[in-house]
Order: C-alpha cells, then structure tokens, then sequence
C-alpha cells in the first residue's frame, strides 16, 4: 500500500475524539462507508482506512483497521470470529439524511435495525448495521 502519511505523523496530527474500528475486511467496510454514509475516503489500503463525512454543519473522521494490524493490541484476544464487534455502541453520524442512508443501506445488502423515523428528542434517525456489526445511527433534525 501507498502510505496515507506516515504513521508518526498522522498520529501527531489527532486531536479531539476519534474512533477506530477493528474490521475484518478493510475493503468492506470502506465501500460500506462510501456508499451507505455517503463518506469520502481520505485514505484506503489493504490494512488500514482514515474516512471523512463533512456537511455544512457536521464533520467527522474515523479510522479503520485490519485484525492483522492489532497483533499487540489487548483487544484481539477478546474477539470472537463469530460474534458482532460493535454490540452494545452506536456511532452516531449526525446531519445524514437517514432515509437517503437506508435506501442505500437496502441497495448495499446492509441489515437495517430499524427504519428512519422521527424520535421525541428531535431528530429523524435510522439504525444500520455495518458488515462487521457496528451500529451506524444517520440522524438529522426533524423536518
């Protein structure tokens, strides 16, 4: 792969709250990133992915990584091939347009949890799953 930069300088460059997802398939999970949330992808290579999602009012980044890149990481042995990794978390991507992201989610083959509807604290969200189990929730104000 092409480096992003190098890993010691995109390390100094984070500020704030950031999340990492350890997936399984990079590439997966990239397209499902790109086409359900409508993210762009600053960098994607085979073990590891930085993605952007920014509107007028919203921006967030996150980073993805591979198993392989966790070998000394004391997360990798709680994981269960078998079980979802994001159980219990939502990620929350706010100014998406949820039901633009679950009639893309149903086009991408994506579990959709539940269908975008209002909430009484004032927001319209969905829940969608992503390939590896991370509970993705597109919201935005209520119309």
């Amino acid at each position: 792969d092409e480096p992003f930069m190098s890993a010691d300088e995109y390390g100094r460059s984070l500020k704030g709250l950031r999340v990492n997802l350890l997936v399984r398939d990079v590439a997966r999970s990239v397209a499902f990133a790109r086409d359900v949330l409508g993210a762009t992808v600053a960098y994607a290579g085979r073990d590891f992915a930085v993605l952007r999602y920014a509107t007028a009012r919203a921006a967030a980044e996150w980073m993805l990584h591979a198993d392989g890149t966790y070998h000394a990481n004391p997360l990798l042995p709680l994981l269960d091939d078998s079980a979802p990794r994001g159980l219990g978390a939502e990620i929350r991507l706010y100014d998406c347009d949820p039901d633009a992201a679950v009639a893309r989610a149903a086009a991408h083959g994506a579990h959709v949890l539940q269908e975008a509807s209002d909430k009484p604290h004032g927001l319209r969200e969905a829940y969608i799953l992503d390939p590896d189990g991370y509970c993705w929730v597109p919201g935005r104000p209520k119309s």
